[in-house]
């Protein structure tokens, strides 16, 4: 069941990034650039937590990071919590951007919707949080029992 999971959820992925790729790119952005922006359109964020939001690499998110600031979409802002941590945030070009691209994603959610039916798209919505929660607990009880065993092995020497 593991292995029917993971590959069925490689592919969504990989159909997800390519309809997000065709929405952004008339933005001017690229998918990547686009889930960033969208992890702190709601406030500005640390790469560390928009990585651990979005589930990816904090050298990833840097690295889109510095190209949107690079090209005016966001900038660095201090962070009041963390002097050497600053905050992404979107520029006006940056949600400008965004803004573009929310017909096409308002109409392609509206067709999935339509396919899906309503109800069962909010069961599926329901269902990947679900997996994706226990995946992150599993991970979690793992690094717990991987530093339950470095502290019992210094422990034993």
């Amino acid at each position: 069941m593991l292995s029917t999971a993971a590959i069925s959820v490689f592919r969504l992925n990989g159909q997800f990034l390519g309809v997000a790729e065709e929405l952004a790119r008339p933005a001017g952005l690229t998918s990547a650039w686009w889930q960033v922006l969208g992890a702190v359109l709601p406030e500005p964020l640390p790469v560390a937590g928009i990585a651990r939001t979005m589930g990816i690499t904090r050298q990833s998110v840097q690295r889109i990071a510095d190209l949107l600031v690079g090209k005016g979409l966001a900038e660095y802002v201090p962070n009041p919590a963390h002097r050497r941590a600053k905050l992404l945030r979107p520029t006006d070009e940056g949600r400008a951007a965004i803004d573009r691209i929310n017909p096409g994603h308002a109409e392609f959610a509206g067709r999935l919707a339509d396919r899906l039916g309503d109800e069962r798209f909010t069961e599926t919505v329901r269902v990947l949080e679900r997996l994706s929660a226990a995946m992150e607990a599993l991970a979690s009880d793992g690094r717990q029992e991987t530093a339950g065993a470095d502290g019992a092995a210094g422990a034993s020497r």
